[in-house]
């Protein structure tokens, strides 16, 4: 069941649900999740320049643009010019504004509280998605791919902890692990699909997409294949932590009041008569 949602409530929820995220990477029950994650970077670490080498060839077999093109419109929106580049433009959190803005705005229209609360989800996941990926960029500080193959840094040089400035003045030389795009995606279409479950056509759909973005960011040299991972198991929890957070389960109401009892008394014909009434 969904609550009408507040306008602010992208940004009150936040700080609460960046706790609870946190929370749910590392509990017990979803340790295989982390740990399928940190297994399958671990494993992907060694193959990275072969693989972003091979996609690359294989994507220039097929025509594709190494560089990503858009043409700005109104100083604002971004049009690709090629499908390469509109596959990387779904990982961008103009994506999950425009989707936000469409849920919102057929939530006010219908007064549809799940259209509501998914449109708060999805601005609330980018805001979320962001400062995880972030913090760990700046944790780990990797070379982007094609900042490595021009220093000749076979799988991208490591500089952890690199400092505020460096960061901020040579970002691709840092920001690689895990990708920022991925996170952002993952948490997105998470948030849309606990909300529609009904929808069966949206995961599937959604993780598709996920993997051809994947692709295209590996293709033109953005992201190795071992920023993935993480990346994922980032936007998962966000998504499910948020989602989670707008909406009460039915069974949970009816666990909250199962049943409510009332007591009478009265007289009749010289008797007293009690009673127990029992609503459920």
């Amino acid at each position: 069941m969904y609550k009408k949602t507040k306008i602010l409530d992208f940004i009150t929820k936040a700080p609460k649900n960046f706790v609870e995220s946190g929370k749910n990477m590392v509990a017990k029950d979803h340790a295989y999740y982390l740990g399928g994650a940190v297994a399958a970077t671990v494993f992907l670490l060694p193959a990275d320049q072969k693989l972003t080498d091979n996609t690359r060839e294989l994507a220039q077999h097929w025509g594709m643009d190494k560089n990503n093109n858009y043409e700005t419109v109104a100083k604002v929106f971004k049009l690709p010019k090629d499908i390469g580049s509109g596959l990387y433009l779904i990982g961008n959190g103009s994506t999950l504004v425009l989707l936000g803005i469409g849920f919102g705005t057929y939530g006010l229209i219908r007064n549809d509280y799940r259209a509501q609360a998914t449109a708060s989800g999805l601005m609330e996941s980018l805001i979320l998605s962001g400062v995880f990926s972030q913090t760990l960029k700046r944790i780990t500080g990797r070379e982007s791919p094609f900042v490595a193959i021009e220093n000749g840094n076979s799988g991208g040089d490591w500089n952890f902890f690199p400092s505020f400035s460096a960061f901020a003045g040579q970002t691709p030389h840092y920001d690689a692990m895990p990708s920022g795009h991925l996170t952002t995606f993952m948490a997105g279409i998470t948030v849309i699909a606990d909300n529609y479950p009904e929808v069966k056509w949206i995961k599937p759909v959604g993780y598709t997409l996920a993997s051809a973005l994947c692709f295209q960011m590996m293709q033109s040299q953005v992201h190795w294949a071992s920023d993935y991972p993480i990346a994922l198991a980032l936007g998962y929890f966000i998504g499910k932590t948020i989602s989670k957070s707008r909406y009460t389960s039915i069974q949970k109401i009816r666990g909250a009041c199962a049943y409510r009892i009332q007591f009478t008394a009265s007289s009749m014909m010289n008797y007293h008569i009690a009673g127990v009434k029992i609503s459920f």
